[in-house]
């Protein structure tokens, strides 16, 4: 009988700090949940230095193995922050100034102090690269052939992971269901992390908001399995009724 494929990804974790210890890396566990939603497993990882030479060589030999690659790190304003030249190079392309991402940041710094230089670094894409909505912060993350370089801000990552959610070949077709709650995020983070645990297969996607002088919070519950979806969000509604607040079914 034939063996169904198994797709898989592999990540490169970049940044000096993680290495250092003085940053403790998250995104390989969301990755990995992710991925797991979509039907593809995480094969491997690697952390490497902000070093241009280790970038190429991790990146060319994780994504000839692999059906995807992902990075994380080293795609900020500074001048260290050097994953998108790395994997210019690696690709054997050169390096420009995405249109649509020039706007964004545009919109975005308008009444942040403006889009300067250090900041329009933000828009440098390997040529004829594609980009990852990023709705949580001005920059957006990167595609290009079967490599995807994100954020290393975990939650930054998260909105750029929930930007691909569904878009991945390979991958099993996702469904989500939505409810919203006037509660701060921070408030109900183990919850969250609860109620994710108790459905396994299942992953819970959180987006604060302040609206009308208030703080609240939509929740986005995603999985293959329909009905799995369904039961973790009627198990989640209940717990959160069960501290005195009002759930909206859809999201506020």
């Amino acid at each position: 009988m034939e063996q169904e494929r198994i797709w898989t990804a592999a990540l490169v974790v970049i940044g000096d700090e993680i290495l250092s210890g003085r940053t403790q890396d998250k995104n390989v566990a969301q990755l990995a949940s992710w991925l797991n939603v979509q039907g593809i497993r995480l094969a491997e990882v690697r952390v490497v230095a902000d070093k241009t030479a280790a970038i190429v060589e991790a990146v060319n030999t994780l994504r000839a193995r692999n059906d995807y690659l992902f990075t994380t790190g080293g795609i900020g304003p500074t001048h260290d922050d050097i994953t998108v030249d790395a994997i210019a190079e690696a690709l054997g392309v050169g390096v420009e100034h995405h249109p649509e991402a020039l706007a964004t940041l545009e919109r975005y710094y308008a009444t942040r102090g403006g889009l300067t230089e250090a900041r329009a670094r933000m828009a440098r894409v390997p040529a004829g690269a594609g980009l990852i909505p990023n709705r949580v912060s001005g920059a957006p993350g990167i595609h290009v052939e079967n490599i995807y370089i994100m954020a290393g801000v975990p939650h930054i990552t998260a909105g750029m992971l929930d930007a691909l959610t569904g878009t991945l070949e390979g991958g099993r077709p996702v469904v989500s269901g939505t409810i919203g709650c006037w509660v701060a995020e921070s408030e109900v983070v183990d919850l969250l992390r609860n109620a994710e645990k108790a459905h396994e297969g299942v992953s819970i996607g959180s987006y604060p908001f302040f609206r009308e002088g208030r703080t609240g919070a939509n929740f986005v519950v995603r999985s293959a399995d329909a009905g799995l979806v369904e039961r973790c969000l009627a198990d989640l509604t209940r717990e959160l009724e069960a501290t005195g607040r009002a759930v909206v079914a859809g999201g506020i």
